[in-house]
């Protein structure tokens, strides 16, 4: 698998955003632990958000 430097980009501006991290500390984690924190950002990201069939919508 071919890993594309934007890809990379995406992922460390998502984890730096979410979590105000540094580029070097998103770029230090291994790439399946980088995964699985953006996989627990975008959980939070649903539960905390309203949805258009929930009370908040």
């Amino acid at each position: 698998m071919t890993y594309t430097a934007d890809r990379l980009w995406e992922e460390v501006v998502y984890v730096a955003y979410y979590l105000h991290w540094s580029a070097d500390s998103v770029l230090d984690l291994e790439h399946p632990s980088r995964l699985r924190v953006i996989e627990e950002i975008g959980r939070i990201n649903q539960r905390i958000s309203p949805t258009e069939d929930g009370p908040d919508a």
